[in-house]
């Protein structure tokens, strides 16, 4: 495949809440495998962009345009976050979003789920293509684990792990839906720095390793210029900026925009 190849394509991406407007004809493109971020202040439409691509929310105009490697494009608008993810989309949240009370291996299992055959049928009769496809999911679990450097976690609850082994975990929960995109948004949020810098390898690694397209939403600068090939910046529901990290960095609409945030918060 063409290294230019467009997986996902946002074309004037507008999303109204009542009389606010979160986002104004956003423009957005992922090539595939790059790492893309996606930054801005606080407030400034990040999360809201997530949303309208995956799912959550139904976009008030514009076109989100999935490309899979297979060439075939599908247009999301309207469809639902589950459908999303069968068509090779997957993100991590915010907020972690893990089933506390389940082991890291059954959080990650839980992942397959849109990818397995077996239904209620199977799973009442216990016949052999069933087995067999248990078998391969939990394999396919582990092996993922391993990735993410938790399968020495396997069988703990995932509510006994430290933070930033959480972070990984839902990271390893998303890929066990086999997106050929994946959608990080804050993944170093309360990490500390050499967390950080693990985190910085395991996306790379996920990259080069799975040959995936990533679009990260991250506030730690450092992480964002040392892993990105292309930088997007939003201020207030509105694109400011797209280039390389260096180019963004030496943007001076950029350096105002944060420089704003700042004056702010201090």
């Amino acid at each position: 495949m063409s290294a230019k190849t467009i997986v996902l394509e946002v074309k004037n991406l507008s999303m109204n809440f009542g009389g606010l407007r979160a986002l104004s004809d956003v423009d957005l493109d992922i090539l595939q495998g790059e790492i893309v971020a996606l930054i801005g202040p606080n407030g400034a439409g990040k999360t809201t962009c997530f949303n309208c691509i995956t799912g959550i929310y139904d976009p008030t105009e514009g076109d989100i345009l999935l490309r899979s490697p297979q060439g075939k494009g599908v247009r999301l608008n309207g469809l639902k976050p589950n459908q999303v993810t069968e068509l090779g989309m997957a993100r991590t949240f915010q907020n972690i979003r893990l089933f506390p009370s389940m082991t890291v291996l059954e959080n990650v299992m839980l992942g397959t789920h849109c990818r397995t055959k077996s239904g209620i049928l199977g799973a009442i009769l216990r016949d052999r293509k069933t087995r067999e496809e248990e078998v391969r999911v939990v394999n396919k679990s582990y092996e993922l684990l391993k990735l993410v450097g938790l399968d020495h976690h396997v069988n703990d609850l995932a509510s006994n792990l430290p933070y930033g082994a959480q972070r990984r975990l839902e990271i390893a929960r998303a890929l066990a839906t086999d997106p050929f995109l994946l959608l990080l948004d804050e993944p170093a949020a309360g990490m500390n720095p050499n967390e950080t810098i693990a985190l910085e390898q395991l996306v790379m690694r996920i990259r080069d390793e799975l040959d995936m397209s990533i679009l990260l939403i991250e506030h730690d600068m450092k992480m964002v210029m040392s892993i990105s090939d292309r930088v997007h910046v939003l201020e207030y529901g509105q694109k400011i900026a797209e280039g390389t990290p260096a180019e963004v960095g030496a943007n001076p609409q950029v350096i105002k925009a944060y420089l704003g945030e700042e004056a702010v918060d201090a």
